[in-house]
């Protein structure tokens, strides 16, 4: 952990959260209700620590504030098809480190413990940073958790396969594992057991 006052993290905790909570759309996960981006903040904060149960707090902070008030740049800022969503979703983590490196700085968080939790956020590192790759491991676990069933309804099957595949390739064994014990419904839990059986089956042709 970082030695700081337990205090600042705190404060940075509550203003991140409080934040997110002004987000006017609702996500129910089981018997979970709130604004989406605080209920998905919070999952991914869950997941990090279960991941990692050393993570440090701008690790912790990262997980937090890793969509921060994504609501305000909506999907539809970018034009359809998969290379508007890429360009959407790379504006969308800047913006995101911005505005809360922004707020740590307010909370005396220094430069370095800012830049950090930027990083992270914007996944910088990805395949070479432990801690990075357990926050793009706890990404899509939060992903699979609250967003398959819609994706998989929208897309189809095959095409659903086809993005847990990519889904799959991001993510470090632990991450894996986890996915793998996932309480999904069964045609979620069905898909995601085809994908992993893909994704699989790749790996051993790379070899």
């Amino acid at each position: 952990m970082v030695d700081a006052p337990p205090e600042r993290f705190e404060a940075a905790i509550g203003a991140i959260d409080a934040a997110n909570a002004e987000d006017p759309d609702e996500l129910v996960v089981g018997e979970v209700r709130g604004p989406k981006e605080l209920v998905h903040a919070r999952m991914m904060t869950d997941w990090v620590q279960r991941l990692d149960p050393d993570a440090d707090e701008l690790q912790l902070l990262a997980a937090r504030a890793h969509h921060f008030r994504r609501w305000t740049s909506p999907r539809s800022d970018q034009p359809p098809g998969r290379s508007g969503y890429l360009r959407w979703r790379t504006a969308a983590r800047r913006r995101h480190a911005e505005e809360v490196g922004a707020l740590l700085a307010e909370h005396g968080y220094d430069a370095a413990e800012v830049a950090r939790v930027q990083r992270i956020v914007r996944k910088q590192g990805l395949g070479a940073d432990p801690a990075v790759q357990v926050h793009e491991d706890a990404l899509c676990l939060v992903f699979l958790q609250t967003q398959l069933a819609d994706v998989a309804g929208r897309l189809g099957d095959d095409a659903t396969i086809d993005v847990l595949v990519r889904t799959i390739r991001k993510m470090g064994p632990a991450g894996i594992a986890a996915a793998a014990d996932l309480d999904l419904d069964p045609a979620g839990a069905a898909l995601l057991t085809r994908a992993l059986g893909v994704a699989g089956s790749d790996e051993d042709l790379a070899r």
